[in-house]
């Protein structure tokens, strides 16, 4: 059983606790695909969920996750509540405290919000994004995926390629695998790095062919393509050319590699379309082990703090 109030990011989750979701989630994953939508693990219960950027996917598997569980699912964008008007992020969570919302989902442009808000509610909190910091059931449902097409996470080679220094998603992938034993490799150019990135345990390598090299996982992340007038590359053309996969690039990896992408995909830059579409894409199996993951972590969360 976890034995925390709250989910804020990998960085401090044990490999027991990683292993404990992954498990949960997979059996969520098999009944929903049995057609099973109807799970009243949380009946009674209300999930907030509480976003100060946009999103769809997140947005929407967190409350699929919530309706499949029992619970009541609330939606509160940032721009249409009292944070408008002023309110602070401590007097919002004392408010949905004093509504008694069981859960709170959070993203936030800032990196450390989630943690700020975990520490002034009773609520348990979970991380949906924060800031370049950390995106944790991302990388769970990253995880899960990866579990299934190879059955453990122990020993894979996991490539990694893209925006990683704006990506929270890079980092809770990076700590999680490191974690379960998987090795991880990253390339982009120097502007797209963050320091320090290789002493938290990533290979950084000079090119796509090394990064690919034997790769049992080929990751594409999302160029952000808001943050490119800060000028970290030429043209999204000169990208696509020197730092996206394509199908020979692709040919680097292992013959049975999978490809994955959080989404949204910026076709043919990080990733091309044969690459998106190939057979080997589990890009679209990442949304419905998105689902799983999410209901996995709310249930074990809820039993945590009921014990």
């Amino acid at each position: 059983m976890l034995k925390r109030k709250d989910l804020l990011g990998l960085i401090d989750v044990s490999a027991s606790e990683i292993t404990e979701i992954l498990d949960l989630a997979q059996e969520f994953k098999n009944r929903i695909k049995r057609g099973e939508k109807k799970m009243r693990y949380l009946d009674g219960k209300t999930v907030t969920i509480l976003f100060y950027e946009n999103s769809t996917r997140t947005r929407t598997s967190f409350e699929q996750a919530a309706k499949y569980l029992g619970a009541t699912a609330i939606n509160i964008a940032a721009s249409s509540s009292s944070v408008a008007k002023g309110e602070t992020l401590i007097d919002t969570g004392k408010t949905l405290d004093a509504q008694r919302n069981e859960f709170i989902i959070i993203r936030h442009q800032m990196g450390g919000a989630p943690h700020l808000l975990a520490k002034t509610v009773k609520a348990s909190v979970l991380n949906a994004g924060d800031g370049v910091n950390e995106h944790p059931t991302q990388a769970l449902l990253d995880m899960l995926t990866m579990r299934e097409v190879f059955g453990s996470l122990k020993g894979l080679k996991v490539a990694i390629l893209g925006d990683i220094k704006h990506s929270r998603v890079a980092k809770s992938n990076l700590f999680g695998l490191k974690t379960m034993g998987a090795e991880v490799s990253m390339f982009a150019p120097e502007t797209l790095i963050p320091v320090g990135i290789d002493r938290l345990g990533a290979k950084l390598c000079k090119s796509r062919e090394e990064a690919l090299d034997g790769a049992d996982v080929v990751m594409g992340l999302r160029i952000q393509l808001e943050r490119q007038q800060a000028g970290n590359f030429p043209s999204l053309g000169e990208y696509a050319a020197n730092y996206g996969v394509d199908e020979k690039i692709l040919e680097c990896a292992k013959p049975n590699a999978i490809i994955l992408h959080p989404g949204p995909v910026n076709r043919g830059v990080e990733l091309s379309s044969g690459v998106i579409d190939h057979e080997r894409s589990h890009i679209e199996d990442q949304v419905l082990s998105g689902v799983a993951v999410r209901m996995a972590a709310l249930c074990l969360l809820h039993d945590a703090n009921k014990a």
